[in-house]
This record gives structure tokens, C-alpha cells and sequence, in this order.
């Protein structure tokens, strides 16, 4: 028996149906209840989900056996809302849930601070074809791992503290962009012992390597040119390569991709991408393949 608490128009409600939960949804708004209601009667779910409008903070928890939530983060106005404590159910509230259900998950926007984990629990970050979409909390006896990454469709999942620091080092001849939920994770340093790679920086996210494997937590890059970042440095050795058309990444650079392409005005045949980030400090720009 799990208590659904911010369930929407069910859609979390109507999976733990089907896997054979009894399920207690709950949700304020009068018409995202009546949708959720509808919902559950027309997948003919009635008797395994009871959906109720009323706020969460008041949902009876004395019965239920887990607690799944999942705070509304949007105005009425369609606008999100950013401070937790704005949310409804508020941060307060549901940080204190696992106290009373100790089988307790939060479903959370991708953005949420490390520092708002509760104490023992595992964080987890999800991304969808490169795009991290949600982070969930798991506590009490769900959790497993201090930290966690799961990289969708392939189900493919990285795991650590998220407390250890990559060693840094020199540019080499492969860079890796890890996934989103990686990085959000704080998983970067479990990602770069599995590619025996450095940072460039210690405070920026590119992982450089000796060899380039298969990984599915970060895109490889074989490194074509290093330079000291400069307008017209870069300019004249994209020229070189007859490049007209550019992909511009970057972490650390302070410069727009759009204002670089103005700046450099190419006109040749080819493609390029080059990475603008900082290398011991100092701003670089990278040619990759």
C-alpha cells in the first residue's frame, strides 16, 4: 500500500497499479484529481487506486506501507516555481517524510540541490537520449548508493559517493563529454577511472584520455589541435581546414556560441566542432573529431 502524494493525472499511480500496489493518490488541484480519477475508472483501476482531492500535507500516512512523492513545481500560471520551499507539498514537509515512512522516494526536478539530499538517502539522476529529466530521492531501506546515475533507454547506471575528486592533468589525445545525469550526479570522478582519464581542470567536466573505448556515460572526441584561445588564432586554423559550418561546445567559456561564429566569418566546404573550456586555468579552444 503506497500513498501517491502530488499524483498528477495518475500516471505514477496507474504503473504501481498494474505491478500490483494498492495505491492512495492524492493531489490539490481540483481538476488534475478529477483527470487522475477519470483516468484510473477508464484503465479500470478503481479498485486498486483511491484518488482523492486534498492536500498532501494533511494525507493520512498511518496505513501505508511506502510513500512516493512528487511536488508540484508549476504555478497555476504554467510558470515553474524554483524555491523548494514554494512547492506544494512544500520542502519542509517532504524532506520530513521518511521520518514517519521510512519506504520513502521524491521525485524531484533535475535541478535540485545536493545539499537538500536527506541524510543516508541515494540521489539519482535520470537523463533521456543525453537530457536529464528528473532526480529522484530513494530513503530508508530503498537506498543502495550514495549517489546514482541512470542514462535512459539503455538503462545503463553509474554509482559512487560523489565526493571524489578526478586527478588532474594534461590535455591528451581524447576527450569525453559525460551525460548530464553524470555530471549532475557528481559522478565525474567515478567516470573518468572507467576511461583512465584526467581533468583538465578541476572544476570543469571534460574528461581527457589516452584511448577512446565505448562508454555510454559520455561522448568521445578524438582532440585534432590545442590553442591558446584567440579570435584570430582560431580563425585561420579553421580557415586551414576549409570549415564553414561549426559546432561550438563549451563549459567554462564565458563566450555565446552565435557571437563566435559571427567573429570568425567562415566560408569553407567542411564541418568542424571545437570545444571552448579552459585548460590549467587558461582559456583554450579545442578542434575535435
Amino acid at each position: 500500500h503506497i500513498a501517491d502524494l502530488g499524483c498528477g493525472i495518475g500516471a505514477d499511480a496507474l504503473a504501481f497499479a498494474r505491478a500490483g500496489i494498492r495505491v492512495s493518490a492524492v493531489d490539490s488541484d481540483p481538476v488534475t484529481a478529477s483527470c487522475a480519477a477519470a483516468n484510473v475508472a477508464a484503465l479500470g483501476l478503481a479498485s486498486r487506486i483511491d484518488v482523492r482531492c486534498a492536500d498532501a500535507v494533511d494525507a493520512d500516512l498511518s496505513t501505508v506501507d511506502g510513500v512516493f512523492c512528487d511536488p508540484a513545481r508549476r504555478r497555476s500560471t504554467g510558470g515553474r516555481v524554483f524555491d523548494p520551499g514554494a512547492w506544494s507539498p512544500p520542502w519542509d514537509f517532504v524532506a520530513g517524510l521518511a521520518e514517519r515512512v521510512p519506504h520513502t522516494v521524491l521525485k524531484l526536478a533535475p535541478g535540485i540541490d545536493h545539499a537538500l539530499v536527506p541524510p543516508g538517502a541515494e540521489a539519482e539522476w535520470v537523463s533521456v537520449d543525453g537530457d536529464v529529466v528528473e532526480a529522484a530521492f530513494w530513503c530508508g531501506p530503498l537506498a543502495s548508493t550514495p549517489r546514482r546515475a541512470t542514462l535512459l533507454p539503455s538503462g545503463a547506471t553509474l554509482t559512487g559517493s560523489g565526493a571524489v575528486r578526478a586527478p588532474v592533468g594534461p590535455v591528451r589525445r581524447y576527450l569525453y563529454e559525460p551525460d548530464g545525469a553524470v555530471i549532475r550526479a557528481h559522478l565525474v570522478a567515478e567516470f573518468a577511472s572507467t576511461v583512465d582519464g584526467v581533468l583538465a581542470d578541476p572544476d570543469i567536466a571534460y574528461v581527457y584520455a589516452d584511448s577512446a573505448g565505448a562508454t555510454p556515460f559520455g561522448r568521445c572526441y578524438e582532440v585534432l589541435e590545442v590553442l591558446p584561445f584567440s579570435v584570430k588564432r582560431l580563425r585561420a586554423a579553421l580557415r586551414a581546414r576549409d570549415v564553414g559550418r561549426l559546432t561550438v561546445k563549451k563549459r567554462g567559456s564565458p563566450l555565446e556560441p552565435d557571437e563566435l561564429r559571427r567573429s570568425l566569418r567562415l566560408s569553407g566546404a567542411g564541418t568542424a566542432t571545437v570545444v571552448l573550456t579552459r585548460v590549467a586555468g587558461a582559456p583554450v579552444a579545442l578542434i575535435v573529431g
